[in-house]
């Protein structure tokens, strides 16, 4: 401050004028992020929604939080830390991201204990109650002590907080109770610590036609007294921690299985991010838990009235069919139905696409297991990300090892929180006999392919699955994929070559069709990029529709806004992150984004380029990929980049798919230029891409385009460009 006490303005350094202009070109990704999940959070107030639906789009919004601060802000912090000063890409520094991260954060917080007010009130209006302590009545009471004498009494623990016995080891999303006591016969004071193991059903169900929970962390403040005899409460609440969750990779680790098995038990143990505590806790509890829980400065402090919302998805459990999405039924693609129920003689036939979740994963259990069966399949090779803890894919690739197949399964270690898992699924494999390969160290393998080789005649053919999503049927029913099914023996060819990659480190050589990165797949969408400017030059038609989950790496970017000035007109569909700016005068004019949060969770990725004529057309080049587009895709992982080229396939993803998502106005929201997001109004003639989904057969399934009026080409061509055009 200068002596007039008015800051001292210094020259911008040419660093900062730099910074400046990044964040006038980019938006921050961690706060895109936050947007994103405040687009989820806001699906909790959509009247549209049955209840029990808001309620689990509540609770996503928490769990996705969780996430967010176990991972992103956990690194940002360890940044602070450090002393690390490297800027983001929008130019700002890891203390003034998590200063903006911590104010927005506190805000949706607030938000989502609002909704959970109002979701409470009208949950108790069609008979299902969350009940406090103050709200227990004495029948319930009654039933309620003898559960908890029962079935939670004795597997509690207190523990006293003094002198002789140190603040204890309070595990990543554990959920505690602290409490202030005092001992009736001298009145002398004491702590206690209750924790909820992780074992425990949050809420108890009371018996009766009228569905009625309790928190756990209530009843133990209720029933306090059957803890502690003799001691009266002085105050007590509940609180919740969140620790880094991170694994970082050391270059020089010399086992990847074993430094895995390490690394998931030093992250149950890692620095604790962030503290959530009950609103009504004392100040003498909250200035204990600050200090034993890693200090002010180490910890990012949130209040809030109920605690681990993302727990609310118990309750979405209940059995009310009246408050939830109609039941919906995934079809089993009649193209394989065609050739009775045989995968390959369906493939040989012609390419195949399979639209999840509309219609079954299923199929591609059906792939494998057939594989698995036949006796003319002598070899597959199977890339795992992610499968779940029920995998029937393992399972297939189980049985094919025991039937003498050569089985090979490229398991990825460092798919995030599936690591212990993939380490169960990994041991699993390689009892059977199935080779397991663990990839690169320094790169995730998150492509996604099935590669099956079977004796046909005299020689061999190769049948591939490519995914837009993971070998995980759960996840399947609620994701939005692709699978696309060929026997070309091109991509056969380039399939075997990016095995070879991943289990060998013999890298790719003159690849046919497919393009993979992180050996030139960023060069590759450049140079498509690069035909659209040019063509737009030249005066003829330039267009770009790209559906992704994020859109973040600065090159793609940049090179997007070069394609806008040259006169492209460029459509983005980005659920997730997206730290391009749109429509901002003289650098992205042409390009349009918006978000599709709904039903379903958008994540097929799907890149279109008009190639001289406007989209959607025939001629058009069209991708579909495992990748987004960000640094890590492009740089630090193995993915891929598949042409699709069969005009039935092409029809179906760009015509339906892609058209689909750009008309869609009932769950779709714009990017503005300022980073905030408008949900796009309903129109004359509103469109729900996943309600026409689910009751459309999709083109590809049937075998052949329908001539009647409900097929999906006639419906939308009425309407290929996006609403938000003809306002």
């Amino acid at each position: 401050m200068s002596q007039s006490g008015t800051a001292q303005i210094e020259e911008p350094s040419a660093r900062d004028e730099e910074s400046q202009d990044d964040g006038r070109r980019l938006f921050n990704r961690e706060l895109s992020w936050l947007a994103f999940n405040r687009r989820v959070l806001e699906e909790a107030c959509n009247p549209a929604h049955p209840l029990l639906e808001r309620l689990r789009f509540l609770s996503i919004s928490a769990s996705n939080l969780d996430e967010f601060f176990m991972v992103r802000v956990a690194g940002l912090k360890g940044q602070q830390v450090q002393g690390v000063e490297q800027r983001s890409a929008d130019g700002l520094t890891p203390s003034q991201q998590l200063a903006a991260i911590v104010e927005q954060a506190s805000e949706l917080v607030d938000d989502q204990q609002a909704i959970w007010r109002e979701l409470h009130a009208e949950l108790a209006e069609v008979e299902i109650d969350v009940i406090d302590a103050e709200s227990i009545g004495a029948a319930a009471a009654e039933d309620l002590e003898l559960h908890f004498r029962e079935q939670i009494f004795p597997i509690l623990t207190p523990q006293a907080l003094d002198p002789a016995h140190p603040f204890p080891f309070i595990p990543n999303k554990g959920l505690s109770v602290i409490l202030d006591l005092v001992r009736e016969s001298d009145e002398a004071p004491v702590r206690e610590l209750v924790l909820l193991p992780a074992t425990t059903p949050r809420f108890v169900r009371l018996p009766g036609d009228r569905a009625r929970y309790v928190a756990v962390e209530t009843l133990i403040k209720r029933f306090s007294s059957l803890l502690f005899p003799g001691y009266r409460v002085k105050s007590a609440a509940a609180f919740r921690i969140l620790r880094d969750s991170d694994i970082e990779i050391e270059e020089e680790a010399e086992d990847l299985v074993l430094y895995f098995r390490s690394a998931i038990k030093r992250r149950r143990r890692g620095r604790v991010i962030r503290l959530e505590m009950e609103t009504d806790m004392s100040p003498e509890l909250e200035a204990v838990l600050q200090e034993e829980l890693g200090g002010i400065e180490a910890t990012l402090t949130e209040t809030g009235g109920f605690l681990a919302m993302s727990d609310l998805a118990l309750i979405v459990d209940e059995d009310r069919p009246d408050l939830k999405f109609s039941p919906f039924s995934p079809r089993f693609p009649e193209r394989i139905r065609e050739y009775g129920g045989d995968c390959f003689a369906a493939i040989r036939a012609k390419d195949i696409v399979v639209h999840h979740p509309y219609e079954t994963f299923d199929v591609v259990l059906a792939f494998l297991k057939q594989a698995a069966q036949d006796p003319d399949v002598v070899a597959i090779k199977q890339t795992l990300y992610r499968a779940g803890k029920q995998s029937a894919v393992i399972q297939a690739l189980i049985a094919a090892a025991e039937a003498g197949k050569s089985v090979t399964a490229v398991v990825e270690l460092k798919a995030r929180f599936d690591e212990e898992q993939n380490l169960y699924w990994a041991t699993a494999l390689e009892r059977a006999g199935v080779q397991v390969v663990y990839g690169f160290i320094d790169w995730k393998t998150h492509a996604k392919v099935s590669m099956v080789v079977r004796r046909e005649g005299s020689g061999f053919r190769t049948y591939c699955h490519f995914g837009t999503g993971n070998y995980h049927p759960v996840t399947a029913r609620i994701y939005t994929d692709l699978s696309f099914f060929t026997a070309n023996p091109d991509i056969g060819s380039d399939a075997a070559q990016i095995f070879n990659y991943i289990t060998g480190y013999v890298e790719p050589a003159d690849l046919e069709s497919i393009s993979i990165s992180p050996h030139g797949l960023r060069e590759r969408v450049i140079g498509l990029v690069d035909a659209e400017i040019a063509n737009a030059k030249a005066g003829k038609p330039a267009a770009i529709w790209v559906k992704m989950n994020s859109l973040v790496d600065p090159a793609m970017i940049e090179k997007l806004y070069e394609a806008s000035n040259a006169g492209v007109e460029i459509d983005l569909v980005v659920r997730g992150i997206c730290c391009l700016r749109p429509g901002v005068p003289g650098m992205s004019d042409n390009i349009h984004v918006k978000s599709v949060v709904g039903r379903f969770l958008e994540h097929s990725r799907i890149w279109a380029f008009a190639n001289g004529k406007n989209l959607p057309n025939d001629g058009a080049h069209l991708f579909i990929s495992s990748a987004d587009w960000m640094p890590r895709n492009f740089d630090r992982r193995v993915e891929y980049m598949l042409p699709i080229t069969n005009p039935t396939v092409h029809d179906q993803v760009l015509d339906q798919v892609m058209v689909a998502n750009l008309i869609d106005t009932e769950q779709s929201w714009e990017l503005n230029p300022d980073g905030t997001y408008q949900r796009i109004e309903r129109g004359s003639r509103p469109f729900n891409l996943h309600r026409y989904f689910m009751t459309n057969p999709s083109l590809s399934g049937r075998g052949a385009a329908s001539d009647s009026a409900e097929s999906m080409p006639k419906k939308l061509q009425l309407r290929r460009r996006p609403l938000h055009r003809e306002k």
